[in-house]
């Protein structure tokens, strides 16, 4: 056989991924690459410690880091980038920036991280004031919205799931009723909706809730690889996403309703877990999930500010390792939010 008529494989540029070790969600990812670009994977050491701070520090030690870097730079990747929001917010706007420049330092070409993904993609919106979603626990949502505070971005609310395992199980139903009650509960209009994790699924629901709530939404994953591929002088991929695409940014200002048949229903998602579980409205009795965890004696109390909805989409974990989180409650209000950034053209 003449093989000189053949030709390739193409050409492709490289985009590695430093993930916590329990991170599930790579074909998610793929997802919003274009074809000439390929993804590096690799994880950082398993640790036996559920979802919390402890562990968001855990998986984001600049050592821990370099390692994982260096062993990316092996396949000469463009870019790297850490998908991880906790690990990435939880030590603050300063914390972010010196895991940023660890990663350059040991792997000699541009880095970023989720979290720094994030700030970057609201800036460029002009979204300053938010409502927020989470699968993690009450301490480690409330250390999201003190970074996000830092980068003056005012949280308006916030729903969060409390898991701290198997997060990459929610189903598209779940994201997307905890996402409506986050943003139908408010008392005033927010600029965006950002869904926080890398291990929550949200590709498929980002256009229906878009469609329906009017407002761009972000999830952590699209951020990530909207900030890398950016870098790279390249666009992600997201049809019906606003961060991605034009067309549906125009759409969520000049249309009321979506265009029928443009985007999938609900309906369409795999069955959902048991109800989720949700607060009432502020100045109301607030009523706890069934099998939600008490709150641990001597935590201090949670200290008043915005309503903030609870929703456990699952009966409570078996017992296990021991997490020192506080399970629900109301988000303090954060520091007052500066100039609003020149919004894009």
């Amino acid at each position: 056989m003449d093989v000189s008529v053949f030709s390739g494989p193409h050409p492709q540029r490289g985009l590695g991924v430093v993930a916590p070790f329990d991170f599930a969600l790579d074909r998610e990812l793929w997802r919003w690459v274009p074809d000439e670009i390929s993804l590096y994977l690799t994880r950082t050491p398993f640790v036996p410690v559920e979802v919390s701070l402890d562990l968001a520090r855990l998986v984001s030690e600049h050592q821990t880091l370099r390692e994982a870097v260096r062993a990316l730079t092996s396949a000469e990747p463009e870019v790297i980038a850490y998908a991880c929001t906790s690990g990435s917010f939880v030590d603050g706007a300063a914390g972010e920036r010196t895991m940023s420049t660890a990663m350059e330092t040991a792997g000699e070409v541009p880095a970023l991280t989720t979290s720094g993904a994030l700030v970057e993609a609201l800036h460029w919106l002009g979204a300053r004031r938010i409502a927020l979603v989470t699968p993690y626990t009450y301490s480690v949502t409330q250390s999201l919205e003190d970074f996000l505070g830092e980068a003056g971005i005012t949280v308006q609310g916030c729903s969060y799931l409390g898991l701290t395992r198997h997060i990459w199980k929610v189903p598209y139903r779940d994201v997307v009723e905890v996402a409506r009650q986050a943003v139908d509960r408010l008392p005033a209009e927010v600029d965006a909706l950002f869904i926080s994790c890398t291990n929550l699924p949200t590709y498929d629901a980002i256009p229906q809730l878009e469609a329906e709530l009017r407002i761009p939404v972000l999830s952590a994953n699209q951020v990530t690889m909207w900030s890398a591929l950016r870098r790279m002088g390249t666009d992600a991929v997201g049809p019906y996403q606003s961060l991605l695409d034009t067309a549906a940014r125009r759409m969520l200002v000049v249309h009321e309703d979506p265009p029928v048949g443009a985007l999938p229903e609900v309906a369409s998602f795999q069955d959902p877990p048991p109800a989720v579980a949700l607060t009432e409205p502020a100045g109301l009795p607030v009523t706890e999930a069934p099998g939600f965890p008490a709150e641990p004696s001597g935590f201090p109390a949670e200290p008043a500010g915005l309503p903030v909805t609870e929703a456990p989409a699952y009966p409570a974990e078996p017992a296990g390792l021991p997490v020192s989180e506080a399970p629900g409650g109301v988000l303090p209000e954060p520091p007052a939010s500066p100039e609003d950034p020149a919004r894009p053209e």
